[in-house]
């Protein structure tokens, strides 16, 4: 069996398209976020998904500790925010760029996102580099989505929703 190359595989996932998303998360383990594309849901029955995160990532041990998030899925304005919690700037100038709620878990919620699903991890995986945090919805809040920000070819897309 041939071993395909980090390279190459992070060459290939070039191709595979995916929405943007903001993860907050807050409580006593301190307030985070990260850019992540590496999410998608599990089952409706309970509602679950999961979030795919580098156990590097600087706001691991707040997410973790914290034991709660939130999935903020990103519209095409929201393309600059997406890239200051792309890593590299200081939590609080991050929050300071957007406006901010919370619905049950206290993970801070983008106000004009297209759809946002605060959650509690209830399960974890190690593979790799990465944990897969599963999440139970236990709130979410829908604006009149009519387009998504996604992550493609190495660059964002804005995706809009057919007029009927």
């Amino acid at each position: 069996m041939s071993i395909v190359s980090s390279q190459d595989y992070r060459d290939a996932m070039s191709c595979l398209g995916a929405a943007v998303n903001i993860v907050t998360t807050d409580g006593n383990a301190g307030r985070a976020g990260f850019t992540a594309s590496a999410i998608c849901s599990v089952t409706d029955d309970p509602p679950t998904l999961l979030v795919c995160m580098n156990r590097g990532s600087s706001a691991y041990a707040s997410v973790t500790g914290n034991g709660v998030l939130c999935v903020n899925v990103l519209s095409g304005r929201h393309e600059r925010l997406s890239r200051l919690f792309g890593g590299g700037i200081p939590v609080d100038e991050r929050f300071a760029a957007a406006a901010w709620s919370t619905l049950e878990t206290g993970a801070s919620v983008l106000i004009d996102c297209a759809v946002s699903f605060d959650c509690s991890i209830v399960d974890v995986a190690n593979v790799g580099t990465h944990d897969v945090l599963f999440c139970r919805v236990v709130a979410l809040r829908r604006s009149d989505c009519t387009d998504n920000l996604i992550y493609f070819g190495r660059d964002y897309h804005v995706v809009r929703a057919g007029l009927t």
